[in-house]
């Protein structure tokens, strides 16, 4: 039987350290921290459940991060 690959693991940083802050400002600063996709989305924004390790999701209103979460 093959082996089911593990996943890469998360950078060891919190997603709510983000809210509040100018979408520009955290993009920059979640991939210094290692977040391999940074993702920005608009409010109420349909997306799809799958969770991608690795991925920070970033909802931007008027330029500012106001929710954030991993996957």
């Amino acid at each position: 039987m093959a082996t089911v690959p593990t996943p890469p693991a998360d950078p060891q940083d919190s997603p709510d350290g983000y809210v509040g802050l100018d979408a520009e400002q955290a993009e920059t600063q979640a991939r210094d921290r290692g977040w391999s996709t940074v993702r920005r989305l608009p409010p109420g924004a349909i997306i799809t459940m799958e969770y991608l390790a690795g991925r920070l999701n970033l909802e931007v209103t008027d330029g500012t991060v106001t929710r954030s979460w991993k996957g």
